[in-house]
């Protein structure tokens, strides 16, 4: 019964560290599926607490799907089988949409820009000029770095020329991009602090490079920094990877007060910043103020990441890392060593797009299409979903991320199973936590795919089927 306990903290309800507690007991498998609890006497005996307490904390684990209660016999941690099955399903159907396999689903799924919003003719325009301009020189091997226009437009037009040109790394996408950085910087048993919850492709990179992965919750304006201190004050962190704007999948925003505490912290307790600068360039609300944590970065702390494929056109997988100058070389090698060069032709056209003005003209366009699907999901949540869901509007980005009413007796994977079956696909929370479990009232909704008519439908099955 030693695994059961707990060195209280004085900030958290007791009851809610007695679930948290027995649900990392649960994921480093100390106690297995199917096993049976201490009873509630007994283990508010080894605890020291009353009785209430773990009543509550048992309701807890019930309500959030990690544990069974049986009438006269106990309760029990709930078989997580057929929920492994139904986050593999979840990918496989993901997978089909975005191929367009299955067709007439309202698909709240999407990440990236609507394919009708594609500047293609334009983008058909830009490639003729290069191909008449470049030749056969347009598909030749680049500098490792990238090709030099798109570095020096990259300078230009997204920095004012306050970088050093050479200091732009070119990638295919953010997701190579946290993969060269971790390749760099991270060694295995490093300790590397994520959001919580976080992007799930970024948790894969740092599960690949056998790093401990420690958590800090998410709030509204960014992470808790109280936990943050307490985390850095125990652990030797390696690095903190962060989505500064509109994260995913939270959609919350990092205030600037905020981020420059996390550097001065990052600067104190000796650790680097990972920024995934995630969907920026789409705020709707005028009191959010667009600065990086790099922009701020008085340390030389962090590791800025863009991609241009989740706004732009997702085919030509490009984007640029920053990196800090201590460690510029060993991402280049990274870099080489990962594919030797991005796409020659995609990014010589991206640099004739920036520079001919299409780039800019393009982003006011998804931002004035795209606020007006926002608006609308933000109205259709409030009005037909308010009493069963809680949420925060994030005043920006691509999604809503939703936690279901502790009354609402169901999870975010048997909601996702429901769903699919009244061809609505929705994102569980459970892929974007550590520990899967934690995110099973929780879930995600995308617009970026979803015009104002099947957001509304798609809510209204939604509202149903959370009865």
């Amino acid at each position: 019964m030693d695994k059961y306990y707990i060195k209280f903290d004085e900030e958290e309800p007791k009851y809610v560290q007695v679930a948290n507690h027995i649900k990392k007991l649960i994921h480093i498998k100390k106690i297995a599926e199917g096993e049976k609890l201490p009873s509630i006497r007994d283990l508010s005996k080894i605890l020291n607490v009353n009785t209430v307490t773990i009543v509550n904390a048992y309701s807890k684990l019930e309500h959030e799907g990690v544990a069974v209660r049986k009438i006269g016999s106990g309760t029990y941690v709930k078989e997580r089988e057929a929920n492994r099955n139904l986050l593999k399903e979840y990918s496989s159907i993901y997978k089909k949409i975005n191929g367009g396999t299955l067709k007439g689903y309202i698909d709240f799924t999407g990440e990236a820009t609507c394919s009708k919003f594609f500047p293609v003719e334009n983008f058909k325009k830009i490639l003729n000029k290069v191909l008449d301009r470049d030749g056969a020189e347009a598909f030749t091997y680049q500098d490792s770095l990238g090709y030099d226009g798109l570095r020096k437009s990259i300078n230009k037009y997204f920095w004012k020329n306050k970088l050093n040109s050479d200091n732009i790394l070119i990638v295919s996408g953010a997701q190579q991009g946290i993969d060269i950085a971790a390749k760099a910087i991270i060694n295995i048993n490093d300790n590397v602090l994520v959001e919580k919850p976080t992007y799930g492709g970024a948790l894969n990179v740092f599960k690949s490079r056998r790093a401990n992965i420690l958590e800090v919750d998410m709030l509204e304006d960014g992470a808790d920094i109280n936990r943050l201190k307490k985390i850095l004050k125990k652990n030797k962190v390696k690095c903190f990877y962060v989505m500064s704007y509109f994260q995913n999948p939270t959609g919350s925003t990092y205030s600037i007060e905020k981020k420059k505490e996390i550097l001065n912290l990052a600067e104190e307790y000796d650790f680097y910043i990972i920024e995934d600068d995630y969907l920026s360039e789409l705020i709707y609300d005028d009191n959010i103020e667009y600065r990086s944590f790099k922009s701020l970065d008085i340390y030389d702390r962090v590791i800025y990441i863009k991609s241009f494929s989740k706004i732009f056109l997702p085919g030509i997988r490009i984007g640029y890392l920053l990196p800090p100058i201590k460690f510029s070389e060993s991402m280049q090698n990274s870099k080489v060593n990962t594919d030797i060069t991005t796409s020659s032709l995609m990014q010589r056209a991206l640099d004739l797009y920036i520079n001919e003005g299409y780039w800019i003209k393009h982003i006011r366009f998804l931002n004035e299409a795209y606020k007006n699907r926002y608006l609308v999901m933000e109205k259709c949540i409030n009005d037909i979903l308010s009493a069963k869901v809680d949420f925060h509007s994030p005043g920006g980005g691509l999604s809503f991320y939703l936690k279901i009413k502790d009354k609402i007796n169901i999870s975010s994977i048997e909601l996702f199973n429901k769903c699919k079956r009244n061809k609505v696909i929705i994102t569980p929370g459970g892929l974007f936590y550590k520990n899967s479990i934690e995110g099973e009232k929780h879930f995600r909704l995308g617009f970026s795919v979803t015009d104002k008519d099947e957001i509304e439908n798609g809510i209204k099955i939604i509202n149903k089927l959370l009865q």
